[in-house]
Formats: structure tokens, sequence, C-alpha cells
């Protein structure tokens, strides 16, 4: 309850100083009679050309967008698209998105109810105008259309959970998501972009002077949501954006790279990691060959630290998605995606373990014989060690490995390496761990190695039986050494304490 009073604290609009009530009284745009208001009433100062209107007691913080709160009085319903001459819709079309512009508060509930569903219903017309694609609209219409998604969306979040308690250390998976309560608008508003961008009569050569880099900024400002909702309908906006607009490809895919540098080395908390993973894994599908080297440093500087945080179990799936498309489009990647695995290999949580190998797996299935030969030593000490792990989980997945034939074929092949390296953690599980499942399991893979290479099975056992032995040898002589100075130390009265 505290978090949710906390919260909406952050979310009430901010009122507007205007009082005059002729402000509710549209006319056609540009005119500044008595009883109209223009178009530049509602204002959007984009990043990239600043104005004064960014610093008022009306802008939404850090955003640069004016909102305008209906002061008194109330907003009268225009009429329908159909019902006025088509000389005429244009002006209404524009009057109706001045209607849209107005905020209102929506943590009380029968607040401006009736001024909530006249602004619900025009945005309904507003977005079955654009899907029907009964025409091209204008460009002064697309203009004031972005200037009225502007103002709705482009707000100030609400801080997280952890920020108003202070629980710095909470988990992210705990968190309870905090619902936007003005979703009914909101999501009207987002419906009506995303029908524009992916409407065909949407000229992208007039769209990119306002759907620019500073619209895409805050765009991706805005995935921070908590909403899973906002977060979904932005993911495919940007998606679609990124498909349409070319020109503004390479800046996207920077601005993501910027988002997760802040998230691994400064914040570790984003809400929309995986929603922006999934849109990268779209795009790493498309990557074309020979790919770019801007790509692989993506790659290696973005993509595999993001297995540090210890948030990683909420955007695994598609950051293992990601990582594997890397391997299925070059598979010489296969080498530096292992050892970036291994390099942020978890050491004491159980769970990130099981994620890790469950990953590892994909990558090699993905892996040739030449990559898998250049990491497959330090991959199978660590592999061994998963083995061995007392957790039943880390060592039950570890063995899952030898179901795959693929990974089993590799294997095969290297096994005067690989044996070698895992027999004695073969022989530990078989002699002493607790769990059953693993037990049997190790059984099979200790079998499957002996009908590969009897031989080479043999001489492993001789070496690992010949290794206990000198091992045997070298506690005897110490407990001997031991016992010959407790008894030096007796015949001569000293006190000695013996381990």
């Amino acid at each position: 309850m505290f978090k949710k009073i906390m919260k909406g604290g952050h979310r009430k609009p901010s009122k507007s100083d205007a009082t005059d009530p002729s402000a509710y009284a549209f006319g056609p745009p540009g005119n500044c009679n008595s009883g109209s208001v223009s178009t530049t009433s509602v204002v959007v100062n984009h990043a990239s050309r600043p104005g004064p209107a960014a610093s008022g007691p009306n802008s939404n913080c850090a955003t640069g967008v004016v909102t305008l709160t209906p002061p008194t009085g109330t907003i009268e319903p225009l009429p329908l698209f159909r019902d006025v001459p088509a000389s005429e819709r244009q002006n209404l079309f524009i009057r109706k998105l001045q209607i849209c512009c107005y905020q209102f508060d929506f943590s009380d509930t029968l607040k401006s109810a009736r001024e909530k569903e006249i602004k619900r219903q025009t945005l309904l017309e507003l977005v079955d105008v654009i899907q029907s694609g009964s025409g091209k609209i204008t460009e002064t219409c697309q203009e004031e259309m972005i200037r009225m998604i502007s103002v709705n969306i482009f707000r100030c979040l609400p801080p997280a959970a952890h920020e108003n308690t202070g629980q710095e250390n909470a988990d992210p998976e705990e968190d309870e998501p905090y619902l936007e309560p003005s979703w009914p608008h909101l999501q009207l508003v987002y419906e009506l972009l995303l029908r524009y961008v992916v409407s065909s009569d949407t000229d992208t050569k007039i769209a990119k002077r306002y759907i620019d880099h500073s619209f895409v900024l805050k765009l991706l400002d805005l995935f921070n949501s908590e909403d899973p909702r906002e977060r979904e309908y932005l993911k495919t906006i940007l998606h679609r954006i990124y498909g349409k607009f070319m020109v503004h490809r390479p800046f996207i895919r920077k601005a993501i790279n910027n988002i997760f540098y802040r998230f691994i080395y400064e914040t570790e908390r984003h809400s929309g990691v995986g929603e922006l993973l999934e849109i990268l894994g779209s795009i790493i599908n498309g990557f074309a060959l020979p790919m770019k080297e801007e790509h692989k440093l993506f790659l290696v500087r973005a993509l595999i630290p993001l297995h540090k945080p210890k948030s990683i179990a909420i955007y695994h799936q598609q950051l293992s998605y990601c990582i594997t498309q890397f391997v299925e489009k070059d598979f010489k990647l296969a080498d530096t995606v292992v050892r970036g695995l291994l390099k942020y290999w978890p050491l004491t949580n159980c769970q990130k373990e099981v994620l890790f190998l469950g990953e590892l797996e994909e990558v090699l299935e993905a892996t040739q014989s030449a990559e898998f030969q250049r990491c497959m030593v330090p991959l199978f000490r660590q592999i061994a060690r998963c083995l061995n792990s007392s957790h039943f989980q880390v060592a039950e997945r570890a063995l899952f490995l030898w179901n795959n034939e693929h990974i089993v074929g590799l294997i095969a092949q290297n096994r005067g390496v690989v044996l070698p390296i895992i027999f004695e953690a073969l022989e530990k599980n078989i002699r002493s761990h607790w769990n059953q499942a693993v037990h049997g399991l190790t059984v099979n893979v200790r079998k499957m190695f002996m009908e590969m290479d009897i031989e080479l099975f043999e001489e492993c056992q001789r070496q690992y039986t010949e290794r206990e032995m000198k091992a045997k040898d070298v506690e005897e002589q110490r407990e001997l050494a031991w016992k010959r100075l407790a008894d030096v130390a007796a015949q001569r009265g000293d006190y000695m304490v013996t381990v």
C-alpha cells in the first residue's frame, strides 16, 4: 500500500495556470479570434530545438513537453467526421487533436469523468481514421498529431519501489509492477502512434521530420516504465520505426547500447531490458553477412556483459536468443561467446548457473568443430566443477549436455582431451554424490565414454588410480610426520596442539 501511495503522488498531473474558459471553444487552426485556440497552444520542444516552454510550470520533467490540464468549465464533444463535409475534416481533425492534448487526474476516477470519456471517444475516432486509410493526412495534421502524442506519452515516470522504500538490495523479480492509472487514454494514444507508423499512407520523408532522434530517445526512456502493457506497445512501435525509418537504424542501435551500458555498469535496474532484447533479436536476425565489426563489438561490449547483473533471470530468455542468433549467423563467434560466458560464470548463485548451462547448450548446438577445439579445455574444466556441484540442479543440468546429439558428437571427436578433464569429476559423483538422479545420470555418461573408446577410458582410469594412490601416500606421510612431532613433543614435555 505504501508503494502505491508513494507512486501515486508522483503521477499527479500539474495544474494549469490558465483560467480562460474560451480556451475550450475550438476553431479552425490559425484563427486568433475570441472563442478559438490556435494550434500553437500545444507546444513540444524537441531536445534538438530547445525552447523556453520546456521550463514552464506545466512542463513535464526531463521531457521538454508542455502538458495542458483543463482549468475550469467542460470540454464539449465535436461532431463525427462522417457528419461534416470533406472540406472541413482537416480542421476538425486538428480540433480533435487539441482536445486530446488535455491531461486529467486519474487518481480520482469520478473527477472529470465526462471529459475523460469525451477524450477517450475522440482518441478512438482518431485511431479509426488512421487505421481506415481513407486518405493521406496533410503534413500539418501529421505535425499536430505527433505533438498530441508527445504531450500524452512523454512524462516523468514514478520512482521504482526500491527508490521509495530505500531497499537497494530488493529483488527486482519480487517488485510489484506499478500499473499506469491513465492507461485507458494512454493505450489509445500508443495505438494511434502505432497505426500512423505502420500505415502505408505515411510518407517517411515527411514523418522523419517529427519522428526524429529526439522523439526516438524519449521513446526509449519510456522503456523503463514499470507497466508491462506500456512496454509491450513501446516494443512494437520501436520495432516498426526501426523497420520503416532506415535513417534512424544506427542511432537506435547506439541508443540501446547506451541503455545497456548504464544498466550493466551503473544502476543494474531497468524495467525494459527484456523488451529491448526482443527487438534486438529480430534486428540481429536480419544482419547481413559478412557481419560488420560494429555488430561484433556490440556482442562483446554489451550483450555478453549483460550476463553480469543479478537480475539476469528476468531477461535471460531474450538474451540467450540474441547470443545464439550471433553464433548461428557467424559460427566463428562461438569461441568468443563461450569464453565470455566463462568470464561471467557465477560462483555462488546456483539458479544463475542453471541458466548459464542452458544457454551454453544452445550455443554449443550451433558451434562447429574448429571453434569447439579452441575453447574446450577451459569449458570442460568449468563443466567438471558443475558436475561436482552439491546443488543437484546444477549437476543434473550439466549432465543433460550429454543428451544433445550434436554436443556428444563434438565430445566424441575430441574425447582424448575432454575425458581426462572430466574423468575425476565423474568418479567422485559415482562414489559420493548425495542425489540419486545425479548418480544415475553420471553412470550413463561414464558408460557412454566406455563405449566411445574403451582403451582411452581404461588409460584415464589407470591415471586416476595412480593419482589416488599418490594422494593417499602423501596423506599417510603427512600423518606420520605429525605423529613423529607429537612423540618428540611428548618426550620433551612440551604442550602441542594436534589437528
